[in-house]
């Protein structure tokens, strides 16, 4: 690949934005003709195409949408610095760019970065969901600057990152106000053969709860499971079924998905982590969540 031409980026990035070559070349005041040559520079640059025709459309290729994340984060950041600059303003929102594993749940994350927010060094959150794997792996090219994650990292993983305890919450079980009034009776006995809704095997979460329900020769009827908690969460909330979710986030559960909870198990602990690229943590928000969350969320 030969040294990147960033004035071809930026029109390919323009492009890629719009959705056309027309649009783009309406925007940055340019004949379509010579966005399309800048863009082909750039493929040959590049080696690879970048775009596909779909219609009369363009869609990014593979390789286009990797150069689009890239160009993406290359011109937001400097359009930032330069509002600084000429603002003269330090105090405009510097960036914490924060990968959220998908089977945290969303309420957990949320209490997790709210002091971001409300911390005295104002910050612009970007949140991005992904699986471990691949949040891991943008955290080591410096995409991200930490992970939210219910897991830490495996000893013999080869990545320059590092794991911080944030604390651990038991498990509740949540039914509808319906549902509560059958199977709150005789728990955790009311469990068996009673209707479930529960994560994917994936989830820590999951394989503990069967753990304990095995050990107590409890057998629910598995009704769904889900990779996403708040589509667990919506469908418990009209009555398909019971569902586990972490006793932290109880209050919040039941105000906003009307649940009630029939039952605490305290041996099903998630626990949760943030993971950083620096053993010894610098960045002042990032220091601010931790603390903020080891004395609060999960005392």
């Amino acid at each position: 690949m030969r040294q990147l031409n960033y004035s071809h980026l930026q029109y390919f990035w323009a492009v890629a934005r719009e959705g056309s070559v027309t649009k783009a070349s309406e925007m940055l005041h340019l004949t379509p003709q010579t966005i399309s040559g800048q863009i082909k520079l750039l493929e040959e640059s590049v080696g690879e195409a970048l775009f596909t025709r779909a219609g009369r459309g363009l869609v990014l290729t593979e390789t286009g949408d990797l150069v689009f994340q890239y160009a993406d984060e290359i011109f937001s950041l400097g359009a930032e610095l330069s509002t600084r600059v000429k603002t003269g303003n330090a105090g405009l929102p510097a960036r914490l760019r924060v990968g959220i594993v998908n089977s945290i749940p969303k309420l957990i994350a949320m209490r997790i970065l709210q002091p971001a927010i409300a911390s005295e060094t104002k910050v612009k959150l970007v949140c991005i969901e992904g699986e471990f794997d691949e949040l891991l792996g943008k955290l080591a090219v410096h995409q991200l600057d930490m992970i939210i994650s219910d897991r830490g990292i495996s000893a013999g993983l080869n990545v320059k990152a590092y794991t911080h305890e944030l604390g651990q919450s038991g498990t509740s079980i949540f039914a509808s106000p319906n549902m509560a009034k059958h199977y709150k009776k005789d728990f955790p006995d009311s469990l068996n053969q009673a209707p479930f809704l529960v994560p994917t095997t994936s989830n820590p979460m999951r394989r503990a709860l069967e753990g304990w329900l095995e050990g107590l020769n409890l057998t629910p009827q598995i009704i769904a499971e889900f990779d996403d908690s708040a589509l667990m969460k919506a469908f418990g909330q009209e009555g398909h079924g019971l569902f586990p979710s972490p006793t932290a986030i109880a209050g919040e559960i039941q105000t906003m998905y009307g649940a009630k909870v029939i039952g605490m198990v305290p041996e099903v602990i998630e626990n949760y982590y943030a993971i950083s690229p620096e053993r010894r943590l610098k960045h002042p928000v990032v220091l601010n969540i931790i603390e903020t969350i080891r004395d609060s969320l999960f005392s």
